[in-house]
Order: C-alpha cells, then structure tokens, then sequence
C-alpha cells in the first residue's frame, strides 16, 4: 500500500482488521489498520502547527487511558485484542476520523508478543 504518516510515525498500511460503528445511525466509523512502522520523524507538521505530542503506550495502557476519555475506542482496542493478538510485528492503527480533535492511536509491538499504541494528542 501507500505510506501513511500519523503524528510523525511513517509506515505502509496493511489490512484492514476491523471497521466499528460509534453509534446508531452509522454517521461515525473508525477503521483500523495494520500498520507496519517504517520511519518516526521527530518534527512533523501538527506537532509544529498545534503542540501535538506523540506517545507510546501498551495496548493495556492505553486501554486503560481510553477508558476515562474514550470508552468507545477503549471497546475496539478490547475488540481487537481478543479477535488478533499482536504476534506478527504489525500495529494496529485507527484511521483519522472527520474529528481531528480528539487522539489518534495505532499500535507496534516492541517485541513480538506485546503490542504497543501510539498515542498523540493536543496539549
């Protein structure tokens, strides 16, 4: 696939793992990605225009993070974990939705069998 960039982290899109719904009327979707860490910048453009910062957590992290902010996303992590666990070197990144205010998260393992996610948000 084409390379993709989310806050500074450069990598090739892989598939699709999971398409989640956020409510009733369908107007909300988040798709998640395998995504396969090519290069990390240390300057990228929201992280100059906005102050946005970058961050890495473990998948149970950040669950645990999402859980006070972002139930819904705390639920597609929890989802993902059980339905794919992170064994083949790839991370999981949700696509950026209309909404560019709230984090976006991916994940990359450090090593094989533990995931990792990539927070970035607007301080």
């Amino acid at each position: 696939g084409h390379p993709h960039e989310v806050a500074g982290v450069k990598g090739k899109l892989g598939r699709l793992l999971g398409v989640f719904e956020q409510n009733q009327d369908r107007k909300h979707r988040t798709y998640v990605y395998v995504l396969t860490v090519t290069e990390t910048l240390e300057d990228w453009e929201d992280s100059v225009n906005i102050g946005r910062k970058r961050e890495w957590f473990t998948v149970e992290e950040a669950i645990k993070v999402l859980q006070s902010h972002k139930p819904v996303h705390a639920e597609y992590l929890r989802r993902l974990q059980l339905s794919c666990s992170p064994t083949n070197g790839n991370s999981i990144l949700p696509s950026p939705s209309s909404n560019d205010n709230y984090p976006h998260y991916s994940a990359t393992p450090t090593t094989p069998s533990t995931g990792s996610v990539l927070g970035s948000s607007c301080r």
